[in-house]
């Protein structure tokens, strides 16, 4: 039989809470990566870079929490 795969509440999850989703699917040094690259963004937005990379990762890690 067929696994049936939800993609939709991982992604949901790393809407609200990021890492949350690669978690959820069993992905953890993927969630701790995102995590470090999200403390060590929130150090560059001192000099502003780190609220474009933010974003980016943000976006990429719902984009990555969707697919599998």
């Amino acid at each position: 039989m067929s696994e049936k795969k939800t993609h939709g509440f991982p992604a949901l999850f790393s809407f609200f809470i990021p890492g949350l989703g690669q978690l959820v699917k069993g992905q953890i040094l993927k969630a701790i990566g995102i995590w470090v690259a999200l403390i060590i963004c929130w150090f560059l937005q001192f000099i502003l870079i780190g609220y474009v990379l933010g974003f980016i990762i943000w976006v990429w890690q719902i984009y990555d929490a969707y697919n599998d």
